[in-house]
């Protein structure tokens, strides 16, 4: 009940942003490859920096 009010880690707020992009990513393969891969990228930039923080 009083999970609403607990705050989100670092890493969380990393992880909810990856998917996001990841998402995006996705939605963009078949429209446009070039912005798909430059998502994917920054998918991968956000993946380096949730395992820094769990290292």
């Amino acid at each position: 009940m009083f999970g609403i009010f607990k705050k989100k880690s670092a890493a969380e707020k990393l992880q909810e942003k990856y998917k996001k992009v990841m998402e995006e990513a996705f939605k963009l393969q078949s429209i446009n490859r070039s912005d798909s891969d430059q998502k994917y990228l920054e998918a991968d930039a956000i993946l380096k920096e949730i395992e820094e923080l769990k290292a």
